[in-house]
């Protein structure tokens, strides 16, 4: 392993200058600093991750908190990981994964042991336990998703609000006035999650205004559980020609069930979803659908947290813009209804 001591000795240089290149805490001239960089790549040196901790009070990784629930769609949340770990790298930091649901022992943990720099929370809810320790901490953080204070907090999140509204806007376009929502499971909606209830009052804000009827409900997600629910809708909705589906388990099941009923979509029933564009493009209706910026979400968390960590963040909140793309499940209202 390559030391210090011969990169200095390579670069015909000091070690407390090849320190000070690493660091930063001094003026180096450019072409000395040059010369320990060249000396640096030549070599294969890499610090000591222990020892730069102790030497800079930092340790270069970034706690990402990451509660998985058998409720939520794993897949999207790993996507939004893998965006921040590779995003992170770019700055040069790692990434911590803790994906127990410890609430604010989590936030305890991090602050108080050093474990990491800055801290990324995903699933936030509405009144998130875990903010209040934010807010009484120095440590820099960022939250993937939108509680109801944003006060002393910095946030990026899909604007689910605006979501919900452009969902029901399409399907009023085509004429269809009774709406049916399949939700995520129950449990999403008792911890106020902030995604899955601003979506909802987005869709009925703008519902009234349209003046459409909306009827939402929850749902676990898979066969047995939409087909109960679906005739639960029927049951009370009977004339329902539109539905929008924030439930990714939810969907297959859905457009097998109004099959075997003998409704066509989207001749006879338009779906809107809000889900990944893999899960909307693989449906066996391809899917009219709202996507999830994962990617997104994760890069500007980790660039605004980095921009914290380097004393040029400031507490603001970013909304991404929803998109929607029409494809094959939605369609005009059916003449008669």
């Amino acid at each position: 392993m390559v030391t210090l001591a011969e990169v200095a000795q390579h670069a015909g240089v000091s070690a407390s200058t090849v320190s000070y290149v690493l660091s930063g805490k001094r003026s180096i001239s450019a072409t000395t600093r040059q010369r320990v960089e060249e000396s640096i790549r030549e070599l294969g040196y890499h610090p000591n991750a222990g020892a730069r901790a102790l030497a800079s009070s930092r340790s270069n990784i970034i706690a990402l908190m990451i509660p998985l629930r058998t409720d939520m769609y794993v897949p999207v949340m790993m996507e939004i990981a893998i965006a921040v770990a590779t995003t992170a790298r770019t700055h040069g930091y790692d990434v911590l994964l803790l994906t127990g649901e410890e609430g604010p022992d989590a936030v305890r943990r991090v602050t108080g042991s050093g474990l990491a720099d800055a801290m990324i929370l995903m699933d936030v809810e509405l009144d998130d336990d875990r903010l209040p320790l934010l807010r009484g901490t120095d440590q820099p953080s960022v939250l993937i998703g939108l509680p109801a204070d944003t006060t002393g907090l910095t946030c990026v999140d899909l604007d689910f609000a605006a979501t919900g509204a452009l969902c029901v806007e399409h399907l009023a376009m085509l004429g269809h006035r009774d709406i049916a929502v399949i939700g995520e499971a129950p449990a999403v909606y008792e911890r106020h999650t902030g995604f899955a209830e601003r979506t909802l009052d987005g869709l009925r804000a703008r519902a009234r205004e349209l003046g459409l009827r909306v009827l939402h409900r929850p749902c676990e997600g898979g066969y047995d559980a939409m087909a109960a629910t679906l005739a639960r809708v029927f049951d009370e909705r009977p004339a329902t020609t539109g539905f929008v589906v924030q439930n990714e388990s939810a969907v297959e099941p859905l457009l097998a069930l109004l099959r075997q009923q003998g409704r066509a979509v989207p001749e006879d029933v338009s779906v809107v979803g809000i889900c990944p564009d893999q899960v909307a493009t693989q449906a066996s209706v391809r899917l009219t659908s709202v996507a999830i910026p994962a990617q997104e979400m994760g890069r500007h968390a980790v660039e605004q947290l980095v921009a914290k960590l380097d004393g040029r963040g400031s507490d603001e909140v970013l909304l991404l813009a929803p998109e929607l793309t029409v494809r094959a499940s939605t369609g005009p209202v059916p003449s008669g209804s």
